[in-house]
């Protein structure tokens, strides 16, 4: 709301009202909830974080409403509680659907293909990036880098890795997704809405029979450094020209098996997934095809 002055032609923006409350058996559940989590830090302004991400999964987005709870419960103003809240991109600041979906774009899942994948999420949605679709389900951006460069490109569906995609294996994911159908992530735990995963992230534990056990950890890829770092040590693997066979004798017929910690190729995720796309080119990729 703003008021003019005539003389001067000049419009004086007015404060907004304060936000609106929870209704109380909201706020009352949500009071009960942040206690405990305050309860986890010696210091409560360290509570800040995990409260957003309640907040969060109360309404689908940090709220104006949301913020001045986490203000109250920790004794901060609501400018300190914005300042937090508007600088991490894991906080949505307005609506969005029950999928986020986040497509790497950072220099190697771009160069792999992530900046095909997005353009070709952002024509088979019809929505740009930080958008929802009509029907409320997936949420498209372009995030940063993943920390998965060895399975690029990369995309994250409310934060659970779909490596090695390509523009037709993610359109069938949004796909399903959107129908309802049962989508698997390559790793990790099974996928869930989005409030779901940030009251998980607000740091309650993910009470689905069989989630937690399905965590895994990292791929293998991920870890090879790690294994070799502690004097593991993969055996001699044999590689060849691009274009030809066996230049070595000593290696013409014989068969190379693999160990289980060893990465064949960028493109072999942990697991075979309908999410997948195994044959995705080793090469760059501009459009889908080329």
């Amino acid at each position: 709301m703003t008021t003019s002055s005539p003389q001067r032609g000049v419009s004086l923006g007015m404060p907004e009202l304060p936000a609106p409350a929870y209704p109380d058996d909201v706020r009352t559940r949500l009071e009960r909830d942040a206690r405990e989590i305050v309860s986890r830090y010696p210091d409560s302004r360290s509570a800040l974080l995990p409260l957003l991400h309640l907040v969060q999964a109360e309404e689908g987005h940090v709220t104006r409403t949301g913020m001045q709870f986490c203000a109250d419960m920790l004794g901060l103003t609501t400018a300190e509680v914005t300042a937090v809240a508007t600088f991490y991109t894991m906080y949505r600041r307005k609506p969005g659907g029950d999928y986020q979906v986040g497509v790497c774009t950072n220099t190697l899942c771009a160069v792999m293909g992530g900046d095909a994948i997005f353009e070709a999420l952002q024509e088979h949605l019809g929505v740009g990036n930080g958008e929802t679709t009509d029907d409320g389900k997936v949420t498209l951006e372009h995030i940063e880098c993943n920390a998965a460069c060895d399975y690029a490109p990369v995309v994250m569906v409310n934060w659970e890795f779909f490596d090695n995609q390509t523009p037709a294996s993610i359109r069938r994911l949004v796909d399903d997704l959107r129908a309802g159908r049962p989508v698997t992530p390559t790793r990790g735990a099974p996928l869930c809405t989005f409030k779901e995963t940030a009251r998980i992230l607000a740091g309650f534990p993910d009470e689905r029979e069989g989630a937690t056990e399905a965590g895994g950890s990292a791929g293998p890829a991920s870890l090879v450094g790690l294994r070799l770092a502690r004097g593991e040590d993969a055996p001699a693997r044999v590689v060849h020209p691009r274009e030809g066979g066996p230049h070595d004798e000593r290696h013409q017929g014989a068969v190379h098996e693999p160990s289980p910690t060893e990465h064949l190729s960028s493109h072999d995720a942990p697991q075979e997934t309908s999410a997948s796309d195994p044959s995705h080119p080793a090469g760059p990729v501009g459009e889908e095809g080329e």
